[in-house]
């Protein structure tokens, strides 16, 4: 709940400028108008006799009510000059997005995962044109860049490393300093299972009783099949078992339990039984039933969880596990040498790209436990601040603690990582990674999937310095948060400054920015948070590590905000929810942590490089078809009254109509309404192919090449030059001419001709605009223009005694 945002209403950029030009037309409607009946109101005099404005003459053409003259032409030319604006363009603009997402977006081979059976799918059809103009992307990295199938790959028990593989990472980083790989064989006795890639015979198969630390194993190894939540299926048998966990770490962490010989494999709402394997003596396996009295859930914000249990011969045990930052606050005195030894090694595992947990024990007097279980309860049962107060009565009980080791678990890249970023990088996108893990998994991970490399200027703004660690030794919290403050305002001032240096340098590097959660906390305050945005604006990739979810909304909006560009945010989890919704467009990777990214998403796609093909070719294609769809419906209807207005200045501003009734209802429903769709269907530049190959092209919907100001004034000139062209064409030349029976031509006949003029040009002038052409256009243009000779042809052939030109 803490991390919970409003869910938000998303509107494209596009159609928020749309809604100024509409306004700017309503602008131009009212201007036109007004000039038409101010003219009215000067033009009516009795001088002109032949107007017949006698004295019992209407209102509207009454000399003597100058005023009233021109209000009542001005609610005339309301409704004459009204096409300008243009209505049926929110129609034809949902109509090709809703085609857009279901028939391109949802059903694009490129976007679909075989393994899966998933599909992208647009959930809105608001957001496809905003799609080609993004320039900043959020994303989470576990389950988005990484796979999300964790394995069990080292530990630390008691100050000793285990484990012997080699991570996709520390290969990346040996080929950046030219080292040679050479791969580690692995044992006869290695045990292969989905969750568990760990290889190393001093720990398997009981051999862990001969460690210097036995003792800590078993407490290791306890801690790993007691505290959890997960729950067995199937056969207790461990060949068979099933595990459902609340997320992959916790159940490969059960089953490196498991093949430790400590096999987790019935849960009750009290109990958890284990069969203990080589605990007393080599091959002897037991079954052992722990009492579980309480748990102590992990969420976002403790960044731990706990288990108070019961062993059959009473002893009372708390079981913690959690992130290194917050075990650590929480260690008992004393044992300094193991305390530094496992945080070199935490260091290590994070430089091998590995997610750590460190585990944590401690024995509890039964006073002290029931004494605690008490306000445990009322914590519980409270109706108000439930969660608040739980967190409170954890705090409580979870100090003093003794640290056992700490778990290394790797998440491999999904495929296409590395090469998709770089793509997304060369179209003019800036990525920042927001994720949960430590400071040096997060740095590789970076260099893994080319989001930073050695080439980059890199900024480090970490809690983790000595000065820091000295403040939080002495406890006072006050002092604590003014000193962290302080460091991180003078790091921002100084990564600042050297980047401005670089920034206004010819050829400088591309800058990195890598901050930790604590100083981000900090760097988030409104004192400091125009010099932390000024400095990741200048920055090429940010990477924010140790943030909680609100956090991540609070970095989305700050770019969002802040600088006024389009992001995207992209995760998988219920821990990406708000940033998802924080972003101008939220896409949600429909991976192994549940529905709820993907429910609260714009779109869902499978794998994080299918993004490329979402932006560089969907969003790019989509942006630019509405921009033309948009700026050309403005023309054509601006063209079409204006040839009503220049009549008017010859009518004596009188309101009278330019062309008949049937044509300006027509205009837009039939004679022009389907060039423009196929438009905003299928036009395109490039293919798909070449736009991922030249990711460059993109840069122009980020600069909003095709939908500036600019471009809406040279529509505009053209309408005007071309609607004057038409209406004095036409009138000039129709001026001496006469008809098969001799008589010349009058009004209707010369609205006709005009107003062909107009069907026909403003569907070839659409053609010029395409960048292909299909037979669609060609049926749509064509068919157009055939349908108004048709309807004329038969519309003039019928004659009635209420026809105007008869009755006339």
């Amino acid at each position: 709940m803490m991390n919970s945002m409003n869910v938000p209403s998303k509107r494209s950029t596009l159609e928020r400028k749309l809604d100024k030009l509409i306004l700017t037309l309503f602008g131009t409607l009212f201007t036109m108008c007004l000039i038409g009946a101010i003219g009215s109101g000067v033009f009516i005099d009795r001088k002109y006799y032949f107007l017949g404005l006698s004295k019992s003459v209407e209102d509207q053409f009454n000399p003597n009510r100058r005023f009233l003259v021109v209000l009542l032409t001005m609610l005339t030319l309301l409704t004459l000059y009204s096409t300008i604006i243009p209505i049926s363009l929110y129609v034809s603009i949902e109509m090709v997005k809703f085609i857009q997402s279901t028939q391109f977006i949802n059903k694009d081979l490129n976007m679909y995962h075989a393994e899966t059976d998933t599909p992208a799918l647009a959930r809105t059809s608001n957001l496809n044109e905003e799609l080609g103009q993004v320039e900043y992307i959020f994303s989470d990295k576990t389950g988005t860049l990484t796979r999300n199938l964790m394995e069990f790959f080292k530990c630390t028990i008691g100050g000793e490393i285990y484990g012997t593989g080699m991570t996709e990472i520390e290969r990346g980083v040996a080929e950046r300093k030219g080292i040679k790989v050479q791969e580690v064989p692995t044992s006869i006795n290695s045990v292969r299972e989905k969750g568990f890639n760990f290889d190393d015979v001093r720990l398997m198969r009981g051999a862990w009783r001969n460690e210097p630390n036995p003792e800590a194993c078993k407490e290791f190894f306890r801690c790993l099949a007691i505290c959890h939540t997960v729950l067995p299926e199937g056969d207790e048998s461990p060949e068979k078992i099933k595990y459902q966990a609340a997320s992959p770490d916790e159940a490969a962490l059960v089953l490196a339990a498991k093949h430790f010989g400590y096999f987790f494999y019935r849960r009750t709402p009290t109990m958890i039984y284990v069969r203990e394997s080589h605990v007393e003596r080599m091959g002897k396996i037991q079954d052992v039933s722990y009492e579980i009295l309480n748990v102590l859930e992990f969420n976002s914000t403790r960044k731990r969880q706990s288990v108070v249990c019961r062993y059959p011969d009473g002893r009372l045990v708390l079981y913690c596990k959690g992130a290194d930052t917050v075990i650590y606050e929480r260690l008992v005195g004393g044992s300094d040498d193991l305390k530094k030894v496992t945080r070199e090694h935490l260091e290590k595992f994070g430089s091998a790209g590995l997610r750590t947990l460190c585990l944590a024990y401690k024995d509890l007097a039964p006073d002290v436990y029931e004494s605690w279980n008490e306000k445990f309860i009322q914590a519980k049962s409270s109706l108000r601040d439930r969660e608040r107060k739980l967190d409170e009565v954890a705090e409580l009980i979870e100090k003093d603690l003794i640290l056992i080791g700490a778990t290394a678990i790797e998440d491999k890249l999904q495929e296409g990582v590395p090469d998709c970023i770089e793509t997304l990088s060369r179209a003019g996108i800036k990525i920042w990674v927001l994720t949960g893990d430590k400071m040096e998994t997060a740095i590789n991970i970076a260099y893994a999937c080319n989001l930073l490399n050695n080439e980059m200027k890199q900024f480090i703004i970490s809690s983790e310095t000595d000065a820091i660690r000295e403040v939080e030794e002495r406890g006072d919290q006050v002092e604590i948060a003014r000193f962290i403050k302080e460091e991180v305002k003078k790091q921002l001032k100084k990564c600042l400054d050297e980047a401005q240096q670089y920034f206004h340098g010819v050829s400088g590097p591309k800058l990195a920015l890598i901050i930790d959660g604590k100083c981000l906390m900090y760097a988030l305050d409104p004192s400091l948070r125009i010099m932390l945005l000024n400095l990741s604006l200048n920055c090429s990739s940010v990477v924010c590590c140790r943030v909680s979810p609100l956090q991540k909304a609070q970095v989305t909006s700050l770019v969002k905000k802040g600088a006024r560009k389009i992001t995207l945010s992209i995760g998988d989890g219920a821990n990406d929810v708000s940033m998802i919704q924080a972003a101008h467009i939220g896409v949600g990777i429909s991976g192994l942590e549940g529905m709820q990214a993907v429910m609260a998403s714009d779109f869902a796609i499978a794998q994080f490089r299918f993004l490329k093909d979402l932006l560089l070719v969907h969003g790019r294609w989509s942006y630019i078809r509405l921009c033309k769809v948009v700026t050309y419906f403005f023309y054509k209807n601006l063209t079409f009254t204006l040839t009503q207005f220049w009549f008017t200045f010859y009518t004596g501003f009188s309101g009278q109509r330019f062309y008949d009734d049937w044509f300006q209802s027509l205009y837009n429903v039939i004679f022009t309404a389907l060039p423009v769709i196929i438009v905003g269907l299928f036009d395109k530049d490039v293919s798909s192919s070449l736009s991922k190959r030249y990711p460059e092209l993109y840069k122009e919907g980020i600069k909003n090449m095709f939908f500036k100001w600019r471009v809406v004034a040279i529509w505009a000139f053209f309408a005007v030059y071309q609607s004057l062209v038409f209406y004095y064409f036409v009138t000039v030349s129709s001026s001496t001419s006469q008809g098969s029976s001799g008589k010349m031509f009058g009004l209707w006949d010369v609205s006709t001709m005009a107003f062909t003029c107009v069907v026909v040009t403003v569907n070839l002038r659409l053609l010029m605009i395409c960048n292909s052409i299909t037979r669609w256009h060609y049926i749509s243009v064509g068919g157009s223009i055939v349908a108004w000779f048709l309807f004329i042809f038969l519309y003039s052939g019928i004659m009635t005694p209420y026809d105007r030109q008869v009755s006339g």
